[in-house]
């Protein structure tokens, strides 16, 4: 087939048509500002607090970097003192509380936002990421019901980020964000933005802390819990002896005869002759984590490192070098083993003479070369390469 001089010269210098091309030309620019001009139209203001490192008061740490890496967390999080203003979309729901077999969750808590990936990283610096804290200022509530007269702010923290599946343009090029959004709580990792005054205008009088935690209220209700837990269970284990006791003179502190012609007996509590004298070693049945290193009907004993050589048998004899303490009773050839001292108050403000307290929440420190040396450290700083010489 003959082809004109035209065609075939239109066929050799024409490039082949393409959207996609190896450099970011004039078509991908041209698509940028106009999806950026969307967010100017459309979009709502998004104050970002900027995440600038760590700094636990020893090593200040960007904030590419992992303050303690056995936890893979950064607590003493640092945020820049200026807020950067973008803009925003994202798509309005309702929070709701959902009451399944496990309890009441909170539901549809998490927000997801788009920006424009070129605007973000000319506003602040740098690439959105997870730390970073977002401000909406249109979810103000200026009707709340409080004691201040300033309105409740909405914080969140961004938890992920990647790049938006629909900002993705014929040129197939990226152009916007998606940002994963998670409310903040009063913690550690927030202190710095909680410790803003919660009126830019009055800084003295009170915190965005004061304003937003719910730290003593739940404080309050914890107390109102544990006061109910001691007064229905002021020490620790399952304690059934008042369910159960031993069928015992309260005069003599002997066990009662009981003989077959009683029309309740029971065939099970019939004792034998030479337990009919014998003073009961434990007042009924005991239960779990009971023991108080006491003899079970209060009678002398001794106590110390050693057991003593004088031995009667029947003699109970506390040894405080156990730890917990351990009350032994000889039967005449050997020492035996009647009950640990571990029983205590359930809110912990007992002694406690274990391997707890004197080995794990030690806080002994000692000076060594004229350096003051804490036996108890972290494994994150235990793990810390030291610096080759």
């Amino acid at each position: 087939m003959f082809c004109s001089p035209i065609v075939f010269m239109i066929n050799m210098c024409m490039p082949r048509l393409s959207l996609y091309k190896s450099e970011r030309g004039k078509d991908y620019e041209f698509l940028d500002r106009q999806i950026e001009e969307m967010f100017t139209i459309g979009g709502t203001d998004v104050f970002v607090h900027k995440y600038i490192g760590t700094d636990d008061g020893t090593t200040v740490k960007d904030e590419t970097q992992i303050q303690d890496m056995l936890f893979l967390e950064n607590r003493d999080r640092k945020y820049d003192p200026d807020i950067y203003k973008l803009r925003g979309i994202y798509n309005v729901q309702d929070i709701d509380f959902d009451l399944s077999q496990f309890g009441l969750f909170l539901s549809n808590d998490i927000l997801f936002m788009t920006v424009h990936i070129r605007n973000s990283v000319t506003t602040i610096g740098r690439k959105l990421m997870p730390g970073d804290v977002i401000e909406l200022p249109h979810l103000r509530d200026e009707y709340a019901q409080n004691d201040y007269s300033v309105a409740l702010k909405r914080f969140y923290v961004i938890e992920d980020i990647n790049r938006a599946a629909e900002g993705f343009s014929p040129t197939w090029y990226p152009h916007l964000y998606r940002l994963k959004l998670k409310q903040i709580m009063d913690s550690q990792e927030y202190k710095e933005i909680l410790d803003l005054p919660m009126d830019e205008e009055a800084p003295g009088d009170g915190s965005l802390r004061d304003l937003l935690s719910t730290y003593n209220k739940e404080q309050a209700i914890n107390d109102a819990v544990v006061s109910e837990a001691e007064a229905d269970a002021a020490k620790s284990g399952y304690d059934v002896s008042h369910y159960y006791t031993l069928d015992e003179d309260p005069e003599s502190g002997k066990i009662n005869l009981r003989t077959a012609d009683e029309t309740d007996l029971d065939a099970s509590g019939i004792l034998t002759a030479d337990q009919i004298d014998a003073a009961p070693d434990r007042v009924g049945y005991t239960g779990y984590l009971l023991g108080v290193g006491d003899t079970p009907n209060g009678a002398t004993y001794g106590a110390g490192i050693s057991f003593p050589l004088d031995n009667l048998e029947g003699d109970y004899f506390l040894r405080t070098d156990f730890m917990p303490k351990r009350l032994f009773k000889y039967d005449g050839r050997r020492w035996i083993k009647v009950e640990d001292d571990v029983r205590m108050t359930l809110t912990n403000t007992d002694t406690r003479n274990t391997k707890i307290t004197s080995f794990i929440n030690n806080d002994a420190s000692s000076t060594i070369g004229g350096e003051t040396v804490q036996e108890k450290q972290s494994l994150s700083k235990a793990l810390k390469p030291k610096a080759d010489n």
